[in-house]
């Protein structure tokens, strides 16, 4: 068998070099894809993470009658006190919560008490209420 049937009809000669640049083609385009895909979930983890970040300096005041600072990094949102941190970070369409004491570690890198995923912008800042409530009792 010397040739076969495109899509269009005619007739390609089937050789090595036809079969590899098919197949390099088609690794080419699912590349692109997953390099595309992956492009689009950190474009919304970093949408997200300004979501929240723009929640939580919405109100200075309460965050300085709480002595609480904010940070944002890339994917990243950090409510930081003396004492404590509590932080979400944003991957593959999810945050991670963390709670961290500040007291019972080296400067720099509290101790991680707590941590849970959540799906929402809303369940994250939800969350990160709780573990400030936590910490401020």
């Amino acid at each position: 068998m010397t040739a076969r049937s495109s899509k269009a009809g005619e007739f390609v000669p089937l050789s090595l070099k036809a079969a590899f640049e098919i197949e390099h083609a088609k690794r080419q385009a699912e590349i692109r894809r997953r390099e595309e895909a992956e492009r689009r979930q950190q474009e919304e983890d970093l949408s997200r993470a300004e979501e929240l970040y723009d929640a939580i300096v919405g109100d200075p005041e309460f965050l300085a009658a709480h002595r609480l600072t904010v940070d944002w990094r890339r994917y990243r949102v950090s409510l930081e006190s003396p004492d404590f941190r509590i932080s979400a970070y944003f991957e593959a369409g999810r945050a991670s919560i963390t709670s961290g004491d500040k007291r019972a570690a080296f400067p720099g890198s509290p101790a991680p008490r707590k941590q849970e995923t959540v799906e929402t912008v809303a369940e994250a800042l939800s969350l990160m209420a709780q573990f400030l409530v936590e910490e401020t009792r």
